[in-house]
Order: C-alpha cells, then structure tokens, then sequence
C-alpha cells in the first residue's frame, strides 16, 4: 500500500475512555460458555477496562441471546455475545445458529454499534472445549479484540 494516498481507518490502537460494554452469555453448555465468560473479561480488563465498565447478562440459552443483546446496546457502546451451540441426533443446532448469527447482523447493522459473535457452534463437544481455551484458542478473547478493535475504528472514522 505504499503507493496508496487516501485515508485508512483501522483500531487496533487507540483510546476507549468512557466506554461502557457488556457481554451478553448463555448459560446453556455452562461448562463451556463460562470459560468463554471469564477470558472475555480478562482481555478486556488487558484492554483497560475496569469491571464497572463492563454489564453481564446471563441467559438461558444461544436463542435468548439477541434480546439480551438489543437491550444491553441501549446503554452501553457494543456488546460481545458467548455462547455454545453443539450439533445434536437433529437439525435444532442449525436453526438456532442461522437465526442467532443473522438477528445479531441485523442488530448491528439497525444500532450502528460492534456486536461481537462469540457463539459457538460446534460439531462436537470436543470442539467446543478445543475453542474455549484448548489448541484453537478461546473465542471470547477473539470477540472482546472484535469488538474494541471495531470501537476505535468507529471512533477514528468520526472524527478524521
């Protein structure tokens, strides 16, 4: 991009004073969702944020997520969604994941706000465990840099 002359927006850098952010967690496949909980809140805390800055809200299962989610974004700057939705003897995994992962677009896209997808969505509990601090990594760590990342970008292109 050496030859490129017009503006970039990126946010990995930056500062995020006066951001309020909550994580909206199934309790559905407990085991799993709280390690995802619980590396969410320590990279954000890696991120600056204090615990007052960051609201919880703990719900039944991945469906429940997006209502949480809506309410959560009326009061703070974006929201980070922790969930495990593991394939079952039936399709009911596939409907869940389709319908959660496209109400969470949507509700980005209508509030103008990061809403980070931290749902799993696993063939396997095997998965889930590899993808909630195991070999792959944990999602919830990958959704707290989503959506602070998108902050800033929000942020910087705002006012340059």
């Amino acid at each position: 991009m050496d030859d490129f002359s017009g503006r970039v927006f990126e946010g990995r850098t930056g500062p995020l004073e006066g951001k309020r952010l909550a994580i909206v967690v199934s309790r559905y496949n407990e085991t799993i969702t709280e390690k995802l909980l619980l590396a969410a809140i320590e990279k954000l805390r890696e991120h600056g944020f204090k615990d007052q800055q960051i609201d919880i809200y703990r719900v039944p299962g991945a469906w429940e997520i997006t209502l949480a989610a809506k309410q959560a974004l009326e009061s703070t700057s974006a929201v980070i969604c922790l969930g495990a939705v593991i394939r079952g003897e039936t399709t009911h995994d596939v409907h869940i994941n389709t319908t959660v992962s496209a109400q969470l677009g949507q509700l980005m896209m209508e509030s103008g706000k990061p809403v980070a997808f931290g749902v799993l969505t696993c063939n396997n509990l095997e998965q889930a465990i590899q993808r909630s601090g195991g070999s792959v990594g944990n999602k919830g760590c990958e959704a707290v840099d989503s959506a602070v990342e998108m902050l800033r970008l929000i942020d910087r292109a705002a006012t340059e």
